[in-house]
């Protein structure tokens, strides 16, 4: 991809409303850094208020803000909002069309990866980016267990594995049991606000610091020089892995009445370690949860599997030693395992690979809200999925016909502390005394983890449909419109395509025919070369205002042009191969005539 196997995150639109996505997103972020968003995975499914996000906005160079239904989303400078759903589904985009481009055949199914610890709405936010790329997201599955799945594919022996996965913005550690082709997820914990994006600000907060002592200046309200600080420190953090010592130089980072300013400094990798310490310090707890709720020890763990970038950083897998007291494994590309995973998985759902069974678990418990606020755990957290459990409620107050139910996700014992996925009013109950009324409610986490309800009324024996009125996320109207946004951006994506074809095909015929014409101007009648001359210069009108005008013009333009050069230089080729035998000739009947003299 664009000269890398990776495909960075990045997504940005430029000052004519051009998106892009990737490399060339990343590229331009230090001179657009307010319509370049990066780091949206960590908004995604989440609320404006929570503190996570507020930490979030302090960090990153784009607008972060609230949208009608409470939902974290990202504003460019026009404007325009986006749901992170949305900026993920552009970079989905960008990867279907370079997979149906390899492939050369159009891609609609797709197994998405997510983060082990991400909750019921982060899932269902991730599963409606798919839907607005215009994909089929068949299956939702967990990040580590899809890098267990790259790894044991060919692996014959029987073992426990713990996969810890540090990527750009979240943790995970899973433990995992692979036997005989099964793989079941035993535990999982994880921190969904912990990455190389947090690295990246520490080191970046750091800089800030030196040079405002150095310097006297704060860079911190100045867009452009906080990009190009990110920039750097992401540089620093990745040299830092194989040297011990690295030079930071950002020439003119900024300016004041003296003149401009430059950061030069030497960062060593043990200073790089003492700013990141509690930030690595922060995934020790998850890996000791993880390993009490599987109920092993860590000299059960057969191997020690590193995902996600950040575990090329020496002092994260020196900790990840000490928690686990062997040496991590190399077994996998840490950029790559995932997608090979899910690559696995996807062959399982076709039916072209048989002999693997995936057996995931729910990262949190589910419950309701019971009498004074108490969460009452339903499911509870590494349940083996898909898995279902039903429960009978009842009414509070005599002739009650309705209940309203609060479902929650979490491990907290308030209800309030935990995430509130949604809230059901069963409605139409038959007026009855208290306590009496059946109401049988299902609770259902699918194989993606995303989590399903239905009710019964045991009197009646009647199936009653529930509305979730979730507290955030996307409506199906919403999906739908992002939807149709989604395939306009991709048809104008393929208009601007043909049109930079169209135009690079235009001007390579008027410089073929201008050089043609310098050549042939002597076989060529002056009438026929001045119609030529007019036919170029039509082009080169409509090549003047090409922004506005349709592909297909520019093609039928150049076509004209191509025709009639063709037409004309092939007379210009005859007319040359004519005159060339008439010479041939006259040259061999003076040779032929001095033979017959000597004769």
């Amino acid at each position: 991809m664009e000269g890398s196997r990776t495909t960075p995150s990045y997504v940005a639109f430029s000052k004519d409303d051009e998106r892009l996505v990737g490399m060339p997103a990343k590229r331009q972020a230090v001179t657009n850094s307010v319509n370049t968003f990066y780091a949206t995975k960590r908004l995604i499914g989440r609320r404006f208020e929570d503190p996570e996000v507020k930490k979030d906005m302090k960090s990153v160079t784009y607008k972060i803000v609230k949208a009608s239904n409470g939902d974290a989303w990202v504003q460019g400078a026009d404007g325009k909002m986006y749901s992170p759903s949305q900026i993920g589904a552009f970079v989905l985009m960008k990867m279907k069309e370079t997979a149906a481009a390899y492939l050369n055949t159009s891609v609609k199914n797709a197994v998405i990866t997510v983060p082990a610890y991400f909750n019921d709405s982060q899932r269902q936010a991730t599963k409606d980016a798919g839907q607005i790329a215009g994909l089929n997201v068949l299956r939702v599955i967990n990040e580590p267990t899809a890098a267990a799945l790259a790894y044991g594919m060919d692996k014959q022996e029987d073992k426990i594995i713990a996969v810890y996965d540090l990527g750009g913005g979240t943790f995970d550690i899973s433990i995992l049991e692979i036997q005989k082709g099964v793989f079941e997820v035993k535990s999982t914990n994880g921190d969904t606000f912990l990455g190389g994006e947090d690295f990246d600000n520490a080191l970046v907060n750091y800089l800030v610091s030196e040079f405002k002592k150095e310097q006297g200046i704060d860079v911190t309200k100045d867009a452009m020089a906080m990009q190009r600080l990110k920039e750097a420190s992401e540089k620093a953090k990745i040299e830092l892995s194989s040297s011990l010592q690295t030079d930071i130089n950002l020439p003119y980072l900024t300016m004041d009445s003296s003149g401009p300013k430059h950061l030069n400094l030497k960062l060593s990798r043990s200073k790089f370690e003492s700013l990141v310490n509690d930030l690595i310090k922060r995934t020790v707890q998850p890996c000791q949860k993880a390993l009490s709720d599987a109920e092993v020890t860590k000299s059960d763990i057969g191997e020690v599997l590193l995902v996600g970038g950040m575990t090329r950083v020496p002092k994260v897998q020196q900790t990840v030693q000490e928690i686990f007291g062997r040496q991590p494994s190399k077994a996998v590309n840490p950029d790559e395992a995932v997608a090979v995973g899910a690559a696995v998985q996807g062959g399982v759902l076709a039916g072209d690979v048989t002999d693997v069974l995936l057996l995931d678990v729910t990262p949190l418990s589910l419950g309701i809200e019971t009498l004074g606020g108490v969460f009452t755990r339903l499911i509870s957290r590494n349940t083996t999925i898909p898995t279902k459990k039903s429960q009978v409620f009842s009414t509070a107050a005599d002739g009650q016909t309705q209940v309203e139910i609060k479902v929650h996700q979490g491990e907290r014992e308030m209800a309030g502390d935990n995430k509130l996925l949604g809230q059901f009013s069963l409605v139409g109950i038959p007026p009855a005394p208290r306590g009496v009324p059946q109401i049988e409610v299902t609770f259902d986490i699918d194989a993606n983890g995303i989590v399903h309800v239905s009710a019964r009324d045991k009197g009646t024996g009647k199936e009653q449909q529930i509305v979730i009125q979730s507290s955030g996320g996307l409506s199906k109207d919403e999906i739908e419109n992002m939807v149709k946004n989604a395939e306009q951006y991709a048809k104008a994506d393929k208009i601007k395509k043909e049109r930079v074809e169209a135009v690079n095909q235009a001007e390579g015929i008027i410089h073929d025919t201008e050089s043609k014409l310098e050549e042939f101007k002597a076989q060529l009648p002056q009438e026929e070369c001045d119609k030529l001359k007019e036919l170029v210069a039509k082009l080169r009108e409509i090549l003047a205002k090409k922004d506005d005008v349709d592909p297909e013009e520019i093609k039928k333009q150049t076509n004209e042009l191509q025709q009639a050069s063709l037409k004309l230089f092939e007379m210009a080729y005859k007319k040359m191969a004519a005159e060339r035998e008439s010479q041939s000739q006259s040259q061999q009947e003076p040779e032929g005539e001095k033979k017959e003299e000597k004769n």
